[in-house]
């Protein structure tokens, strides 16, 4: 069972929460970037990139058995931090389909670059199944 950490009198984030507890087991999500299974870009705009990198996040918790409402904690990379900021309620709607309305721990970083030259984003995940 996962416990959303709200400390008294903080204004409620919107998106994502500022801690979870969790006890179960562990699942950790190496760096997913939008690209497929056949490690091709389908996508070159950052919106079509986040729902493929969360795609594939999923992918990854499944063989686990885990599923989007296990994950404790995601580190989002941004390659562009103004892209990232014109496209919130586009990144928003991805985000929703994909996981759903589970909002983990999070954290989103401006990187100069990603290993993989076409990439905008990178996520890194953990997951916590419950016993």
């Amino acid at each position: 069972m996962h416990s959303i950490l709200q400390p008294e009198g903080w204004a409620k984030p919107i998106g994502y929460a500022n801690g979870v507890a969790a006890r179960g087991r562990l699942v950790f999500v190496g760096g997913q970037v939008g690209w497929n299974a056949d490690c091709r870009f389908e996508h070159d705009d950052l919106v079509g990139q986040v729902r493929q990198t969360l795609a594939n996040v999923v992918a990854v918790l499944a063989e686990a058995g885990a599923r989007p409402e296990h994950l404790t904690s995601m580190t989002w990379y941004f390659t562009d931090k103004a892209e990232y900021q014109a496209n919130l309620k586009e990144i928003g709607d991805a985000y929703r389909a994909v996981i759903g309305r589970h909002y983990p721990a999070m954290a989103a970083v401006e990187v100069t670059a990603l290993m993989e030259d076409r990439a905008k984003v990178e996520i890194q995940a953990m997951a916590v199944v419950p016993d």
